[in-house]
């Protein structure tokens, strides 16, 4: 012991604590071994606290991604809701209005009907009117003739009168009744037209409400996704004009154009509304197209600790990021991509370069085993090899580099995308 404290007094020196009290004085002695100890306690409980916190801060970002999956899904299930609902509202709004398109029509056609039963009877009310004038004339007449001729020698047509006028009253009668009739049928066809006009409005109310909602869902389903382009760096509108230049494909037969001459604001709105939230959609599907090409998965998926940032380290600058484990541990692919190096590079030891869309490129460094080649298409999450120390390493680590068109950029901004995209 004695010279063990010896070799061990060059680099800890032995130290003396005095202990005063009012009468006397206490000297304690820690020897070398002493100290030596207490620091190997201090060292092993600090370490012991750091991998505890590692491991609940693990566990808590696990939970965090799976409530916001549940949450994602719920909102994606409240969408399609939505969207049947309004498909729905939008079919009975257009079988309204072509049941009120028939009404009218049928209104216009009792009109016609009512306007030609009184356009005959006032034809028939002049011919009546001549009648009488002719048969007053012709009742003079005879009562002339009969005074003046006692024998009666003029023929007598009172019968005959009598029977055109009872005809003409017969057929006076029968036209006013059709006049009634047509003018109720007229009068209930009204009353249907009314009541499909309110019957049109209510479901063009709910059609409206229905599609601000899903015009309110879609837009903030959108927000956090323009957040993850910008967070990383990228413009979101050159990110959408790429994704669609790929995906512009057109064709199928066209039908002739057909106009409608019964124009109606209300439904003019509400599809100048539906085509807004179509454009939004198609941008929200856009994005998520995108977003399925970026790597933005994690390298590794069970325990690690991170041992060292993007940013300037001992003077120079680390391009990436470190996650230390044990070597073996799996390493999978970010993303989608054409593995372009796959073999030793110098101080990366054994590298793996990804090349995925959008100008991006990720460098998974230190590997101990390479498990693919180079030209071969890796899917996002694939087992692409495993942790090492090979190349310039201080111990076993993971060292993950993302770039864009050929410039490191922090990967800690994709990683923390990905809970934004989740």
């Amino acid at each position: 012991m004695d010279r063990l404290n010896a070799s061990l007094g060059k680099i800890l020196p032995e130290q003396r604590l005095f202990l005063r009290s009012d009468d006397t004085t206490r000297v304690l002695r820690l020897r070398p071994l002493t100290q030596l100890a207490g620091i190997s306690g201090i060292t092993l409980a600090f370490g012991w606290t750091l991998f505890a916190s590692s491991a609940l801060m693990i566990d808590a970002v696990g939970a965090d991604r799976s409530g916001i999956s549940g949450t994602q899904a719920g909102f994606e299930q409240r969408l399609h809701e939505l969207q049947a609902e309004r498909d729905a509202r939008a079919t009975e709004a257009l079988a309204a209005q072509a049941r009120f398109a028939t009404a009218l029509d049928q209104v216009s056609q009792m009109q016609t009907q009512l306007l030609g039963s009184e356009e005959k009877r006032r034809e028939m009310e002049a011919g009546l009117g001549a009648i009488r004038s002719t048969l007053t004339e012709t009742l003079a007449k005879r009562e002339a003739q009969q005074t003046a001729a006692a024998d009666g020698a003029g023929p007598d047509r009172s019968e005959e009168v009598t029977a055109a006028l009872d005809i003409l009253a017969e057929e006076l009668r029968q036209t006013a009744d059709q006049r009634a009739l047509a003018r109720q049928e007229a009068d209930e066809a009204r009353l249907a037209a009314q009541e499909l006009t309110v019957e049109r409005d209510q479901i063009l109310a709910r059609n409206d409400e229905i599609l601000t909602q899903l015009e309110d869902a879609v837009t903030v389903s959108v927000a956090p996704l323009d957040d993850v382009f910008r967070a990383v760096g990228m413009n979101p509108d050159k990110v959408l004009e790429t994704i669609r230049e790929g995906y512009s494909g057109q064709g199928g037969p066209l039908t002739p154009l057909s106009y409608s001459t019964r124009g109606n604001a209300a439904l003019s709105q509400n599809e100048t509304k539906a085509r807004q939230i179509i454009v939004t959609l198609d941008q929200m599907n856009t994005y998520r197209i995108a977003i399925e090409k970026l790597p933005l998965a994690m390298p590794v998926q069970q325990a690690f600790r991170y041992t060292s940032g993007f940013g300037r380290r001992w003077g120079r600058m680390h391009q990436g990021i470190d996650m230390a484990g044990p070597v073996g541990t799996p390493i999978h692919a970010t993303g989608d991509g054409v593995v372009t190096v796959a073999s030793r590079q110098g101080a990366y030891g054994n590298l793996i370069k990804i090349e995925h869309e959008l100008g991006t490129e990720t460098r998974y460094g230190h590997l101990s085993r390479i498990g693919v080649k180079v030209g071969q298409r890796v899917s996002q999450g694939e087992l692409i090899g495993a942790m090492g120390n090979t190349g310039r390493s201080t111990g076993p680590h993971l060292h993950y580099e993302v770039r864009m068109n050929g410039r490191a950029v922090d990967p800690m901004s994709f990683i923390k995308a990905a809970e934004n995209v989740q």
